[in-house]
């Protein structure tokens, strides 16, 4: 069980790295704090998520897994720059239309995903 968990683990991570280099980095073309104005390389990218990765998977940061981060603790904290689509009234909505709608497929289906996290919450 210990060897699926830390699977799993890097598992996420690896997802995790990959997924802010090729979407959420990919219009970061120039640096603005340090070195402002040159160039950002993709071992650069890959760099910072790596050290993204490897805060959000440090427990003695957040003390808990299955609990929720804040925004502001991730913009504070990891320095991300994160849209509040809360913030837009029809993105709000969507967003919940969407996540009711999967949730609900989901429970229909019995999916062990959602009933595993139905507990740990």
């Amino acid at each position: 069980m210990l060897a699926f968990y830390e699977q799993s683990k890097n598992l996420s991570e690896s997802l995790l790295k990959n997924w802010l280099t090729d979407y959420k980095f990919k219009d970061w073309d120039t640096h603005r704090t340090t070195n402002p104005g040159t160039p950002v390389t993709h071992e650069e990218k890959q760099e910072r998520a790596e050290e993204i990765a490897a805060k959000l998977s440090n427990n003695q940061l957040w003390h808990s897994h299955g609990r929720m981060i804040g925004m502001q603790k991730l913009r504070n904290e990891l320095r991300l720059e994160i849209e509040d689509y809360g913030a837009v009234p029809e993105q709000r909505e969507a967003i919940r239309r969407y996540c009711d709608t999967l949730t609900g497929y989901l429970e229909r289906q019995g999916s062990p995903f959602y009933i595993f996290n139905r507990h740990v919450q």
